[in-house]
């Protein structure tokens, strides 16, 4: 009874701060967004975390408060390191950077970049509840030799080098890379990897965890559709049909993206809290 109420706690508290900053950043004029997206994210998280505890009996934070503060602390730099590989690529940009000097830019979105990875592996966690997920419990199965980890590394590697050279063409690879580069890694660390999951035939991370990727990236773009400062998008090739900013196309960035969350939180903080994936 008490996880019951903790959990009822935190889906009320999320629900408040979602609709209030939602709400506000949806009707309220001018410079507002660079106030609202974390009241907003936090509100999310707290709701798809008390809504895993009441369905699975077990979530991110009721495993360990603190683990789930460092996956704050985490995302953050994690982000940084995509915002600087877009300094190549120039796929997206933020409208209204110049209302900000440099340090209140830089505090304002690292404070806004710290919900990403709660979020995405909150909500993975919530997906990995539901009943239908465990059809992927039992499909193809893959051999995870050293030749195949040392072709992932290199593809990784050939991916990176291609996006640094052609942008333009191999942005994709901004998405892709960090997962390639990281799963041999992991490996080698002892760590869990998305091979060892498939050698087993068990496909129910991958598919948690994609589809997490998306109902974030969902939200993201619906609630960046009316807001200020924003983000758009210029990616080659793929500008149309549009869902809110993001090209229909570009969505699919996000299924490697929730893969490589997984994978830096295994290797920078795999065991406080695990994830259950």
């Amino acid at each position: 009874m008490r996880i019951l109420r903790r959990a009822d706690a935190r889906v009320l508290a999320g629900l408040l701060l979602v609709a209030g900053a939602w709400s506000a950043n949806w009707s309220w004029s001018g410079l507002r967004t660079h106030l609202l997206f974390f009241p907003l994210w936090l509100g999310y998280v707290l709701l798809v975390d008390g809504a895993t505890a009441r369905s699975r009996g077990d979530s991110l934070f009721q495993r360990s408060p603190r683990g789930w503060v460092k996956l704050f602390l985490l995302s953050a730099p994690v982000w940084w390191f995509f915002e600087l590989v877009n300094l190549r690529t120039r796929n997206w940009e933020y409208v209204a950077r110049e209302h900000f000097d440099d340090l209140e830019y830089f505090l304002l979105c690292t404070v806004s970049f710290s919900t990403v990875m709660p979020a995405v592996l909150s909500t993975a966690e919530l997906v990995r509840g539901l009943p239908w997920i465990e059809r992927f419990a039992r499909g193809p199965r893959f051999r995870s030799t050293p030749a195949l980890r040392a072709g992932i590394l290199a593809s990784g590697v050939g991916g990176a080098l291609l996006l640094v050279l052609w942008p333009r063409w191999f942005f994709p690879f901004v998405w892709v890379s960090p997962v390639l580069l990281l799963e041999p890694l992991a490996h080698r660390w002892g760590r869990r990897t998305f091979l060892a999951h498939i050698e087993r035939g068990d496909w129910r991370p991958w598919v948690s965890l994609w589809l997490g990727g998306l109902v974030c990236g969902f939200f993201w773009e619906l609630w960046n559709v009316r807001s200020y400062p924003k983000w758009i998008y210029h990616v080659p090739g793929v500008d149309s049909p549009h869902l809110f900013e993001m090209p229909l196309l570009g969505y699919l960035g996000y299924l490697p993206f929730a893969q490589a969350l997984f994978l830096v939180k295994e290797l920078v903080s795999f065991e406080d809290p695990e994830l259950a994936l």
